[in-house]
Order: C-alpha cells, then sequence, then structure tokens
C-alpha cells in the first residue's frame, strides 16, 4: 500500500472515497441537468407519447441532436429508461418532474438551478469571509437587498419560487395537518403563507376552523382564488402586511420555513409580534429543517449553506430555536417528525 493511500485505510477504500469526491464535484451537472430536463418537459413528452429525440424536439422546438444527448444524460441519473431504438421510457423519479401531477418537484428542480440560487451560490466563500451572504454583490443588487426584493425585480423567477415553495409543501402537508391537535383552534394565521396550501387543507380537516394567511398584499389575490379552489373560501381571508409589524389575532401560528428566512433579531421580531397578538392559550407551530448532530449525514446543515449563500437567515437546531422562543415569550412543548427527506421538524410552542 503506498503513503498516499494509507490514510484511506485501503486501496479499495481510496478509490472509493475518490469516485465519491468526484460525484460531489460534479454535483452541479446533476443540478443543471434536473433543471433543463424539467424545463423543456421532457417528462410530460414522454408521458404523451413522444418517446424518441426526434418527436420531442419537434414538440419542443428544440434541436435533436442536443435534446437526445439530454435524454442520455438524464436516463444515466435515473430519470428515463431505455425503450429500445432510441426510444426512452419515463420512471418513477422521472415522474417527479411532470407539470401539476401530486407529488410534483418540477418547480423545485428548475427554480434551484435558475439565476438566483444559482448566482448567489457562487459566492458563498466570500459569504463565509466576510459573515454574510453576498447574493447582492452576485445578482447585481444594493447592499442589505433581500431574496424577496430579487423576486420582486424578477417576478417570473419569483412566480417559480412560490411554486417550488408550494412543492416543498406538498412533501409535509399530510403529516403537519396530521400532527397539530386543532381541538380549541377557533382562527388558525398562516405567517408568511403565499398563497395558503397549509392553512387550507387544515380547514378541510376541521369544518369549524377560520382561516388567514398573511403576506405580501400582491399575493392576497392568488391566495383567495387559492382557497374557493380548495372549497374553502367561505371561511378563509388573506391579509396584505407586514409580520414584522403586526399580525392578526389567533389561537394557532403557522410559521413554516419563514423563521429560517431571516436573522435571530428578525425571528425575535416575529415571534413577539406573534405572542403580542396571541389569543389566550394560543399556540405556534414551527415547521422547519433542524440541523442534526456535527459529523452524522443531515440535511438541515446544507440547507444552511443555502441559506448563507442566497439569504440573511440561517438553519437552526433545538437548542437555537428553543433559545429564540426563551427571548419572545414562548415555550416548545413539543417535537413532532415530518417524513420529508428535509429532516423537517413540528416545534410546537404555547
Amino acid at each position: 500500500m503506498s503513503e498516499e493511500t494509507a490514510n484511506f485505510g485501503s486501496e479499495a477504500e481510496a478509490a472509493q472515497a475518490t469516485m465519491k469526491m468526484v460525484e460531489m464535484i460534479s454535483g452541479y451537472w446533476v443540478t443543471q441537468i434536473l433543471r433543463a430536463t424539467a424545463e423543456l418537459s421532457l417528462p410530460d413528452h414522454v408521458a404523451a407519447g413522444a418517446t424518441t429525440a426526434e418527436e420531442i424536439a419537434e414538440r419542443e422546438g428544440s434541436d435533436p441532436t442536443t435534446t437526445y444527448r439530454l435524454l442520455r444524460a438524464a436516463s444515466s441519473i435515473g430519470l428515463f429508461g431505455d425503450a429500445g431504438d432510441r426510444r426512452f421510457s419515463l420512471t418513477a423519479m422521472g415522474g417527479l418532474l411532470r407539470k401539476d401531477v401530486p407529488g410534483s418537484l418540477r418547480e423545485m428542480a428548475i427554480v434551484q438551478g435558475a439565476p438566483f440560487h444559482w448566482q448567489s451560490w457562487g459566492s458563498l466563500p466570500d459569504a463565509v469571509r466576510n459573515g454574510t451572504t453576498q447574493m447582492h454583490a452576485a445578482l447585481g443588487l444594493a447592499e442589505g437587498s433581500t431574496a424577496f426584493d430579487y423576486f420582486g425585480q424578477n417576478p417570473e423567477e419569483g412566480a417559480l419560487f412560490a411554486s417550488s415553495m408550494a412543492n416543498a409543501t406538498d412533501m409535509v402537508i399530510h403529516d403537519v395537518t396530521a400532527g397539530l391537535d386543532l381541538e380549541g383552534v377557533s382562527v388558525a394565521v398562516d405567517i408568511g403563507g403565499s398563497t395558503g396550501a397549509l392553512v387550507h387543507e387544515l380547514m378541510k380537516t376541521a369544518p369549524d376552523l377560520t382561516g388567514v394567511v398573511l403576506d405580501m398584499p400582491h399575493v392576497v389575490d392568488s391566495a383567495v382564488e387559492a382557497a374557493a379552489r380548495a372549497g374553502v373560501q367561505d371561511r378563509f381571508s388573506a391579509v396584505g402586511g407586514d409580520f414584522f409589524k403586526e399580525v392578526p389575532a389567533a389561537d394557532l401560528y403557522l410559521l413554516k420555513m419563514i423563521l429560517h428566512d431571516w436573522s435571530d433579531d428578525q425571528c425575535l421580531t416575529i415571534l413577539r409580534n406573534c405572542r403580542a397578538a396571541a389569543k389566550p392559550g394560543a399556540r405556534a407551530a414551527v415547521i422547519e429543517s433542524v440541523v442534526g448532530q456535527v459529523g452524522e449525514p443531515n440535511f438541515g446543515a446544507l440547507l444552511d449553506m443555502n441559506m448563507l449563500a442566497a439569504t440573511h437567515g440561517q438553519e437552526r437546531d433545538f437548542a437555537e430555536f428553543d433559545a429564540l422562543y426563551a427571548e419572545s415569550g414562548w415555550k416548545r412543548v413539543d417535537i413532532k417528525p415530518t417524513r420529508s427527506p428535509q429532516f423537517i421538524q413540528i416545534l410546537e410552542a404555547i
């Protein structure tokens, strides 16, 4: 055994470590293959019967040769199968990139490879050196700008981001609705709830529950329309406002993937505003990816780097959440896991 491979234990272990490292180094290739596959609607075309590159290219208006090359690459990562005679079949994983199907992750795949995330991630070393995100420099924005400023200036990408958040909600919504006890809850406010998918689902399970979404004014109409589609419009309202200033009164506050967007001081403002407006006996349900033990595989630690690259926020461990609760007048009383691959937990507080 050479000295160079001694630290790996054996030549086989050294080879395995090298292969794994090469896979990680080229990981961004996969991100962009997923984005291109989703943007060109390849899974939808194959599902509709266009199973050759030529057939897909005719429908999509793409080049048949490069379309074949993309299909071949996407097949190598499990999105398509070989149906013979240069035809492709759709796999279950590839089906997750279809439009408007249950469990779709299409928008999430597109937005993670789009300019906001892609260019912000490129500034990660500078963010670590400077102690805060450098996304403003990466995207040509004014210093202090937020992700939401960027999406306001780039509404098409902003709409994709909102849809990707709906993708994320779909992964946990059933576990959250099953895990939350709604006894004694007459009003639930979804803080920063976008179109209200979570609170709408809760309203379906509790016929007497009144649901409210608090979000930016331009979201209000979409939330009302979504409530009508869900059949709960008679018990729902959407409020355009700023959760850093005030929030509506409620028995239950839902904060799904909200606190991780903001600094500790900003999180304290949000939680204190909820505490101040809360009805007697009210609860808060913070739904976030929780950082696990150092050295163990954990999505929360990876997601934390996304927050550093692209936002002024961060992911937190249980102790950090408890510190926020204590300083804002709340107390954690329960933890409920979800089956999400993002290690999302429900942290209930009173």
